[in-house]
């Protein structure tokens, strides 16, 4: 089943993608969900009149979205975590830390764009988190987990 997708679909696709997906899972999930319409012949006419109109406007979203990775990437990011024994956490540092930590150096992104490996960390050092401004834009940032004082 071909569906155009109304939004970002998490390991699917971006909004305004045709993609090919189980009739099961477009019929019960992305149409009732609205994250998805049928790609009749009509609906991919108006999708890529759509497209092209608003291709200047994208070139001007990604540029900005360029900049701020490059903001991004000269920020040195320290996330303070309380430490057990050794270098152990007490707890987790994840995804809605580093957006918080983001946001005190004037970055504010969305904690759903921001990626950790392994989903959080529990130990001391230096990590690495993909963060996605744009379909088309995305930068890692270096960070650094250190002992609370």
């Amino acid at each position: 089943m071909e569906l155009i997708l109304k939004q970002d679909v998490e390991n699917l696709g971006f909004k305004d993608d045709v993609v090919t997906v189980k009739n099961g899972y477009g019929r019960n999930f992305l149409i009732p969900q609205g994250q998805a319409i049928l790609a009749t012949a009509s609906a991919k006419k108006v999708l890529a009149e759509n497209l092209k109109q608003r291709a200047f406007k994208e070139q001007k979203i990604v540029d900005d979205a360029n900049k701020v990775a490059e903001a991004i990437k000269a920020l040195e990011i320290k996330i303070a975590a309380k430490v057990g024994s050794g270098d152990k956490l007490f707890g987790s540092v994840n995804n809605i830390n580093i957006s918080e930590a983001l946001e005190k150096e004037g970055q504010e992104i969305d904690k759903k764009y921001i990626t950790v490996a392994g989903g959080s960390i529990k130990r001391l050092g230096k990590y690495t988190a993909a963060i996605r401004l744009h379909r088309e834009v995305s930068v890692d940032l270096n960070f650094e987990v250190v002992p609370q004082a």
